[in-house]
Parts: C-alpha cells; sequence; structure tokens
C-alpha cells in the first residue's frame, strides 16, 4: 500500500483503490488532498494495467464533508488542481471506470465527488446534499453535473435548501446505484467490482465514452454519425475477437 499525507492508496489486481484518510475533519479535502488525488488518478489513466478505481473515506461516518474550512478560513480562498474537487470533478477524458464507495456522509464537495463518479453504492446511514448557501457559497461545477443527472425541479431542491437528505432518497434521485447496511457494504463493494472486472477493459471505455461524448449532440443521429476514439481502439483490438469466441465456446 501507498500512502500519501491524505490519502491511501492499494493496487489490487486491476483495481486501484483510493481512500481519504483524514477522519478527524470527516475527510474533508484540504489543498494537499486535492493535490495528492490529481496525481493519483493522473496516474492511474497513464496505467494500462489498471482498468478500475475506487475511491472511499476513513471509517463510518463520512465519505467526504467537502472543503475543509478551517484551512479556507485562513487563506480565504481555494486552491484546486486544473482537474478541479479532489482530482475528479473537472476531469472529462478519463474513460475507466471509477466507483464511489460512500461508507458515510457525502456532503457538499463529498457529494460532487459522487457526481463525478461512474457508479456508486452507499450504507444506509449516509447522508448527502449540498449545503453551501447556508454558508454563503454555491456548489459551483458540482451543480452542473447535478442538472444532468437528475430532473431540474430535484436538482433545484437540493442546490437551493442545502438541506441534507439520506441514501433512500439520494437513491430515488438517481444519484447512487444501491443502498446497502454496514455489514454488507464490503461484499457488496467486492460484487460491484467483480461485475466490472468480468467485463473486456476496452469495451467499458468505450462504453462509457460513447454515453458521454454521445449526450453532447444536440440529435440522436448526430450521436449515432459521430466517432469514439475508445470504439475505434476497441474494434481494433483482440478483445471483441476472443470474446465472441470465448461467447460461442461457452468460456468466459
Amino acid at each position: 500500500m501507498s500512502s500519501y499525507g491524505h490519502i491511501r492508496v492499494q493496487e489490487t489486481g486491476e483495481v486501484l483503490q483510493v481512500t481519504i484518510a483524514r477522519p478527524k475533519f470527516l475527510n474533508a479535502l484540504n489543498t494537499a488532498a486535492h493535490f495528492e488525488l490529481s496525481e493519483v488518478f493522473d496516474a492511474f489513466a497513464a496505467n494500462d494495467q489498471l482498468h478500475l478505481a475506487t475511491i472511499t473515506g476513513v471509517g463510518d461516518r463520512a465519505f467526504c464533508v467537502g472543503t475543509d474550512l478551517k484551512e479556507r478560513s485562513q487563506h480565504g480562498l481555494d486552491h484546486f488542481p486544473a482537474t478541479g474537487f479532489a482530482g475528479l470533478t473537472q476531469r472529462f477524458d478519463l474513460h475507466k471506470p471509477v466507483i464511489a464507495l460512500i461508507n458515510g456522509d457525502a456532503v457538499g464537495g463529498g457529494l460532487e465527488v459522487v457526481l463525478a463518479c461512474d457508479l456508486a453504492l452507499a450504507v444506509e446511514t449516509a447522508r448527502f446534499g449540498l449545503p453551501e448557501p447556508k454558508i454563503g457559497l454555491a456548489a459551483s461545477g458540482g451543480l452542473h453535473r447535478l442538472a444532468r443527472q437528475v430532473p431540474m425541479k430535484a436538482a433545484l431542491e437540493v442546490a437551493l435548501t442545502g438541506q441534507l437528505f439520506g441514501a433512500k432518497a439520494a437513491l430515488r434521485l438517481g444519484l447512487i446505484n444501491k443502498v446497502v447496511t454496514q455489514q454488507d457494504f464490503q461484499a457488496e463493494s467486492n460484487r460491484l467490482m467483480e461485475s466490472l472486472l468480468e467485463c473486456a477493459p476496452l469495451s467499458l471505455r468505450a462504453t462509457k465514452q460513447m454515453l458521454f461524448q454521445g449526450r453532447d449532440y444536440s440529435s440522436l443521429q448526430g450521436a449515432y454519425q459521430a466517432s469514439y476514439s475508445q470504439y475505434e481502439l476497441m474494434l481494433k483490438s483482440g478483445d471483441a475477437w476472443e470474446g465472441s469466441r470465448a461467447f460461442l465456446e461457452k468460456r468466459k
């Protein structure tokens, strides 16, 4: 396991496991943590041996409660890497799947991290929200992701009221994929990772790119006619041929 000042990083086979390790601050992120996370996800994107990443927090109270407000009050400004909050929220060319394993509250920037991930599993005790208006701020880029992932009226309620809500409400809104008990959290996390690892890595990257890039076109026809670099790479590889043969031969 590699160790940074504010995060923990472990490579397990094809999976990069990232853990925010600031439990005394409910895993709120300071400047150093943002840049550490950006460095780690840069390396993940460049490493062809790693096909999947997860992000979680230490403990059972908080996944991440956003910005370290104590540091912010001392410096007056937030300092983020070019890749945004947690090195994820302004990263738009990462085609590998990233899973949020939400072990506790995901509030403010913590919810923005969830919105920036592709899949999300949460314990039933987790709370969510964007309380920035209550302290004279706005959720910034997280608002753009929120408005693209839930109906606008729901997005406005979350963003304007600043109220916290539970995991079941987050599931109904489509912010997360599944709610589990604390007891089942690790086992369900493993099952989710294993289901992705059963798929061809290049197929996952092509699928993710096409879903995200395709919706940027104003028409369905435009999305169909567009070119997708990861899809082309997949077709040129041996994965598609091997996958078809494996299916016909009734093997993995």
